[in-house]
């Protein structure tokens, strides 16, 4: 641990490990295996970067995405470290070239995606090689009930027995109970040394507002909180990801979308901007962001609703990784709940996969209408407690105000039997509202007891009331693909006059103001003018070596260095993120900009 200690401190340049760093370190270097769950954020990767440098030989990594082994290993080798890759964007002699460095024991860390690592070529490349430890990041991958469920992961468990000595550490930052056994299951880790670290990321503030023009209300927040930021926005379809895109850019923005549709090329391109500029936003669906390292993601906003929590909290994690004040924003809608139930219950597969996936997107909607701490339930999903609200989240901030709901939930369930359980909800609202159009007097639906009973709420609060009565599950949908309503179980006593129903008002638009994160370094306004000539410094030398910004040095260390003002390079190591390597490398570049900042202010 000396050992590990000494490179925490060189290589990377940070005076003390974090969260549960040293114990998972500690039980690699045992030569023991682990499994570790760690926010985003939290410095998982040290937890195999420094015990394959203690251990020497070359450490390996399963890592899911292609796309992100190219940052991943520039950023290692801006360390000084040995790092490379293998898949298939390279050309033969580069693969032959990286082949050779792995078996000459000139690498200290390999990339490589699980498909190729299970190739017997891979194996039998590794029989003749000297493993350090094998990392199978983004472990929740192995789970079928999962949102990013990888077959291939479901087979690494041969790496324990071809490989029984080597040590093997198992990573993610999203995995309820279910999923925890299920890596340990599957991946043959019942011996595994066990890290669950706390799941919460106070600096992201969590808001969940209703669907109504949800467009409208995303660039408002945009506006008012991100007019310069990067961030991401999640969509359910490629088809609404193009027009989001497009409308974001129509309005000034620099907006890329990010599809499996597109071609693999424009997806590699859109990324590269995303990680290597300022201000990109990309709008994509699920398929981008697993392992974005971009720590300075002011904001991930869904404009339609997550399949599940896991789902949710592994994309609002992309945001903030930095420490920095985030925000998570969502806006759904009626249609939400209706698409992603007909997708759960109408897809193939067997039953069981079907009543875990609804009851996880139930969980989901019961986030989405909660009156209580957003940040407490979220937790409290995976397993954790806290003990106090937040005061963090739109709940918290502007309590939501409910009302008896009782009579006009009966009216629209009512309004759902007497019309046959046979209609969408635009249907069963211009009923409600007395609207006798040639569709509702071809059905005779003008002369039942509902036909005009709802004409105290407008047709909007009504698709309100219907929502919350989806989510609440008093009602469900059919798999028709029209959306049709049917009334459950559970509304029974409803109607009966036996049980309350409480809704939600639906309440304007939050005016958040934007929360102090307490990782922050908080910069004098004298200060502000280096830390932007540091930033510049910083963007110039990353265009020159083709790599992003953060990979020379991250916000929080410029930040850090505009307070501090170091005046030598003995002042500049002891900035946090400022190590040996890049202290050498840099050092010297970044002390001119500062005595330059220091002439200007005498």
């Amino acid at each position: 641990m000396q050992r590990a200690q000494h490179i925490l401190e060189s290589v990377f340049g940070y005076d003390a490990f974090r969260h549960s760093q040293a114990d998972v370190i500690a039980a690699l270097l045992d030569g023991g295996d682990v499994l570790t769950l760690m926010p985003t954020g939290g410095g998982k990767s040290l937890c195999y970067q420094i015990p394959a440098l203690v251990r020497g030989g070359c450490g390996v990594v399963v890592s899911p995405l292609i796309a992100l082994m190219q940052d991943q290993v520039d950023a290692l080798r801006q360390l000084g470290i040995r790092a490379a890759y293998l898949n298939s964007t390279l050309d033969a002699a580069t693969a032959r070239s990286t082949e050779q460095a792995l078996l000459a024991g000139e690498l200290d860390m390999l990339y490589v995606a699980p498909e190729r690592l299970l190739t017997d070529r891979m194996l039998d490349l590794l029989d003749r090689s000297t493993v350090s430890l094998f990392a199978i990041d983004e472990a929740h991958c192995v789970s079928q009930w999962g949102h990013d469920f990888r077959p291939e992961y479901q087979r690494l468990s041969v790496l324990h027995e071809r490989f029984p000595t080597v040590p093997r550490i198992a990573l993610t930052a999203t995995a309820d109970a279910r999923t925890r056994e299920e890596i340990i299951q599957q991946l043959q880790l019942q011996q595994a040394a066990v890290f669950v670290n706390s799941f919460d990321r106070p600096n992201i503030h969590y808001a969940i507002s209703e669907g109504a023009n949800p467009r409208e209300q995303l660039w408002r927040f945009l506006e008012r909180e991100h007019a310069e930021d990067a961030g991401i926005i999640y969509c359910l379809s490629r088809k609404k990801v193009e027009a989001t895109a497009e409308w974001l850019t129509a309005k000034g923005r620099t907006a890329l979308p990010y599809h499996a549709g597109l071609p693999a090329d424009q997806r590699q391109a859109h990324q590269q901007r995303f990680l290597r500029e300022e201000g990109v936003i990309v709008v994509a669906t699920i398929a981008f962001g697993m392992g974005i390292d971009k720590p300075d993601v002011r904001f991930v906003a869904h404009l339609n609703l997550p399949k599940s929590i896991e789902a949710y909290y592994q994309e609002t994690g992309r945001a903030g990784r930095d420490g920095q004040p985030a925000n998570a924003w969502m806006a759904y809608g009626l249609q939400d709940i209706i698409t992603l139930r007909q997708m759960v219950l109408g897809g193939e597969g067997a039953e069981q996969y079907k009543r875990i996936a609804s009851n996880k997107l139930e969980a989901m909607l019961g986030l989405c209408e909660l009156i209580a701490c957003r940040r407490q339930a979220l937790l409290a999903y995976f397993g954790e407690t806290l003990d106090e609200p937040c005061g963090n989240c739109d709940n918290c901030r502007t309590p939501p105000q409910t009302w008896d709901g009782t009579e006009t939930a009966q009216k629209a369930l009512s309004c759902v039997y007497r019309s046959g359980q046979r209609f969408g909800v635009a249907y069963l609202v211009d009923v409600l509202l007395g609207k006798s159009d040639e569709r509702i007097q071809r059905n005779g639906h003008d002369r039942i007891s509902t036909f005009g009973i709802g004409e105290g709420l407008s047709g909007p609060e009504w698709r309100g009331v219907f929502r919350q009565l989806l989510a609440q599950g008093y009602l469900q949908t059919d798999l028709d693909g029209y959306g049709t309503l049917r009334l459950t179980e559970k509304c029974r006593p409803v109607l009966r006059g036996e049980t309350t129903v409480q809704l939600r008002r639906q309440r304007k638009p939050e005016k958040v103001k934007k929360p102090r994160a307490a990782a922050a370094v908080d910069l004098d306004p004298l200060d502000r003018p280096l830390y932007e000539a540091l930033r510049e410094r910083r963007t110039a030398l990353a265009q020159e070596q083709g790599v992003p910004p953060y990979v020379i040095f991250h916000d929080s260390t410029l930040r850090e260095m505009a307070a501090l003002r170091p005046q030598n390079l003995r002042e500049l190591h002891t900035v946090s993120g400022v190590g040996e390597q890049k202290l050498e490398r840099y050092g010297e570049i970044f002390l001119a900009v500062i005595q330059e900042s220091n002439f200007a202010m005498e």
